[in-house]
């Protein structure tokens, strides 16, 4: 997925209750709030809008948002909005952990953590928290299945959510009119973006509708509007995988350890399914259940997306391979760790059903070896019982930008692969750049000094300045080498 169900923006961390928050349907008025891991007051705003515009006078849902203002006294007056992933992720769910990548640019500038309709407080459509879960349900797409119905079924029985249609009204179109509105409420004429997976697509979404109110834009892990979700992650989880094991066979220490990592892998497949007992990664507890072919796709993919996380992979299918299954599926459990990051999964499937499995039966022909079309029959099944109103044909286009647009992309990406970012940049024009990081997985906002590149690719007074940022630092990050296991490593030679 774009930002994964499974992955976060930034490390786990609880969000306390706002202490004091705006009346509801005040527009655009701030209150001073506390938010736990931040020291600092902060403030607090929401803002009502209609759930389906075309009905002003029927269901609506409170959009909030938490400003965390400019130090300096004479501040600029163009503010940062952060647009997270999944989708489903809530901007203000994950304010304490990515506000120091901001403090720079929050010297002068107001930023704003903006929680997306159906995320966070924005009226979330969330379902139960996967990491308390027995670990087959993690990753089982069958009672993923089951479980997702009757979170669609919750969700549309709460009061004021429009019932089972309501759920349609969550695309990114939408969201983004709100964004437009809190930007006006606040006083902004210009805001600048920063977008991480799924978000990069919410921000070419903006930038489509509102060309002019944007003053920079720093898209990381691009994922277009026509991208077709299901249909494009089976081959870029191939390819991230294939550079995996390739890796493996060129470094001496893994090699030496798991020379037949590829012979690892099939065997693994090949003997799948399979009952298995495993203690749960959180509670301990042993559980025993059948371990499919689609299970171990799910984590093997999730991994992918951090570099240090696929470090333990060879060591992990290595052992699987032999019937030692524990740390393979204590990396698919890590992937839930916490609820900093989370994601919303009922407002993930109104956005994904809506606005890529319309486009799957036109994508590129092509499937991964390994990874086959598992992800897109079940999102084809879920889809088939969720609610969707199309989005416009024009969501599809990416119009050249006149502002500068910075995207980033990981050679090692599984999910949002420098192919896709090199057709975006191609179509926002020559105020576009792109710049890879070849060892780097998903998710580079927080990434050495490219933290220094975005901030000043912002803070340029000159467009013809942002562009020109040297960015030359980053090509050279090295690939983290493969976990080995204590037992595993090779002894050293007696002196």
């Amino acid at each position: 997925m774009f930002a994964r169900l499974r992955r976060a923006l930034g490390a786990a961390a609880l969000l306390a209750p706002w202490i004091s928050m705006a009346a509801p349907g005040d527009a655009g008025a701030l209150q001073p709030c506390r938010v736990e891991g931040h020291r600092n007051e902060l403030l607090c705003g929401q803002l009502r809008r209609p759930l389906d515009p075309s009905r002003p006078d029927g269901a609506s849902i409170d959009i909030h948002y938490v400003v965390v203002p400019a130090l300096a006294r004479r501040k600029l007056p163009d503010p940062v909005f952060l647009i997270p992933g999944g989708p489903g992720q809530s901007a203000t769910d994950v304010l304490p952990q990515v506000l120091p990548l901001f403090q720079r640019l929050n010297n002068r500038r107001d930023i704003v953590f903006l929680d997306q309709r159906g995320t966070g407080r924005s009226g979330a459509l969330a379902c139960d928290d996967p990491a308390s879960r027995p670990v087959a349900d993690q990753t089982d797409p069958e009672r993923q299945f089951r479980q997702l119905l009757a979170c669609r079924d919750r969700l549309a029985a709460r009061p004021g959510s429009g019932g089972l249609g309501g759920l349609a009204f969550y695309t990114t179109p939408l969201a983004m009119q709100d964004l437009d509105a809190v930007r006006a409420a606040l006083g902004a004429g210009q805001i600048n973006l920063v977008a991480a997976s799924y978000g990069t697509r919410a921000a070419l979404d903006y930038l489509r509708q509102f060309p002019d109110r944007v003053r920079r834009a720093v898209l990381d892990g691009v994922a277009p509007p026509d991208m077709a979700l299901p249909a494009s992650q089976s081959l870029d989880a191939q390819a991230a995988l294939d550079a995996l094991l390739a890796a493996c066979a060129a470094e001496p220490g893994c090699s030496r350890d798991f020379p037949a990592l590829r012979d690892d892998w099939a065997a693994l497949l090949g003997g799948l399914p399979r009952d298995v007992a495993v203690p749960h990664p959180v509670s301990g507890r042993v559980e025993r259940f059948t371990l499919t072919r689609d299970m171990v796709l799910a984590t093997v993919r999730g991994a992918l997306y951090a570099p240090v996380l696929s470090s333990a992979l060879p060591a992990a299918i290595h052992e699987a391979a032999a019937g030692r299954v524990e740390g393979l599926v204590g990396l698919g459990s890590s992937l839930y760790a916490g609820r900093a990051g989370a994601v919303a999964a009922g407002m993930h499937f109104s956005v994904v059903c809506a606005e890529d499995m319309p486009r799957v039966r036109t994508a590129p022909a092509g499937r991964g070896r390994d990874f086959g079309d598992s992800q897109m029959r079940f999102y084809a099944r879920v889809c088939a019982e969720w609610p969707t109103t199309p989005v416009p044909p024009a969501f599809y286009t990416v119009p050249p930008s006149p502002a500068p647009v910075l995207l980033l992309s990981g050679g090692l990406d599984p999910a949002t692969p420098p192919r896709h970012a090199e057709r975006v940049a191609v179509a926002l024009g020559p105020r576009a750049r792109h710049v890879v990081v070849p060892n780097a997985g998903h998710g580079l906002l927080s990434l050495g000094c490219l933290r220094d590149v975005w901030f000043r690719f912002i803070d340029a007074p000159e467009a013809t300045e942002a562009l020109a940022v040297d960015a030359g630092c980053a090509t050279g990050i090295p690939r983290p080498p493969a976990l080995r296991p204590v037992r595993l490593a090779a002894p050293e030679a007696p002196k």
